[in-house]
């Protein structure tokens, strides 16, 4: 367990009273109002100073009132650092006045348009798609990639294509780990961390895997391989909570990640746990 407190990258909070999220009827244990009491329930004894609220895939036309919502519960809770908020980037350059409402957001820092469903994943490397990330850079604002394994490629390519934004991979882009598949995840992984302008979050890891008996010898030479890949200024941690609990406790995940990093050097460590997350969203802790 780390001996000092953690900023937390990745976190989902949501109203289902409030905010319309279809998918989760078919996941009826996440299928619930989640707020900080919760999570700090489920954090149990691990310090964490700050986090990051990244959208939920809600309904359409529901994301401004949900990085409205997250904004709120950061009135009253300051570790509710930054929002990455739902943007339909699609849309190409007319997806100016939806950022322009996101900027007026507090604490809005990131776009995350997820990949990971679509069945042509190629959409993210469409023109119109490329445009609207490209814009993003002019309001200093970030984007989430959030992909599966075999979505990579276009992965590269977008990123290749929007040198000036800032790219962060989530949960080191889904390999397939239930089924022992490293390849080419390992080749493509190399291949985003040539490219400056991404950073990853290790995150969603255990989800990857078989929910009920995965073994942290399964999930260490993912991890391990990112780091390698990556280096520790360029990955940070996230919990993925509350998806995570569908495979693993939040002081498990953490634990996992400590036991890689035993012999890393207590800057490497800083730079995982915290610096590289306040980095890349430019968060108001120390590093």
């Amino acid at each position: 367990m780390p001996d000092f407190p953690i900023i937390d990258s990745h976190v989902h909070l949501y109203d289902i009273e409030k905010i319309q999220y279809s998918w989760m009827a078919d996941v009826p244990s996440l299928n619930k109002t989640t707020v900080m009491r919760d999570f700090d329930i489920a954090r149990g004894t691990v310090e964490v100073e700050g986090l990051v609220f990244v959208e939920v895939d809600a309904d359409p036309d529901f994301y401004l009132e949900e990085a409205k919502f997250v904004a709120s519960l950061a009135d009253n809770d300051s570790r509710i650092s930054a929002i990455v908020a739902h943007a339909p980037l699609e849309k190409g350059v007319a997806v100016k006045d939806d950022l322009e409402k996101l900027k007026q957001i507090k604490n809005v820092k990131g776009i995350r348009r997820l990949i990971q469903g679509e069945h042509d994943p190629s959409m993210c490397i469409a023109t119109d798609f490329i445009e609207a990330v490209r814009l993003l850079s002019h309001y200093d604002l970030s984007f989430d990639i959030c992909i599966r394994h075999y979505q990579l490629k276009y992965a590269i390519e977008l990123v290749r294509r929007c040198p000036n934004t800032r790219f962060i991979l989530d949960h080191i882009a889904k390999p397939d780990i239930k089924n022992g598949l490293l390849e080419p995840w390992k080749f493509q992984i190399r291949e985003l961390a040539k490219l400056p302008n991404v950073v990853c979050k290790i995150s969603g890891v255990a989800t990857e895997a078989d929910h009920s008996q995965w073994t942290r010898n399964q999930l260490r030479p993912y991890i391990e391989h990112v780091i390698e890949s990556f280096g520790f200024s360029r990955v940070m941690f996230g919990s993925d909570w509350t998806v995570a609990t569908l495979a693993v406790d939040y002081p498990t995940w953490v634990n996992v990640l400590d036991d890689v990093l035993a012999d890393a050097s207590s800057d490497e460590r800083n730079h995982f746990w915290r610096k590289t997350a306040i980095e890349a969203y430019n968060l108001p802790f120390k590093g």
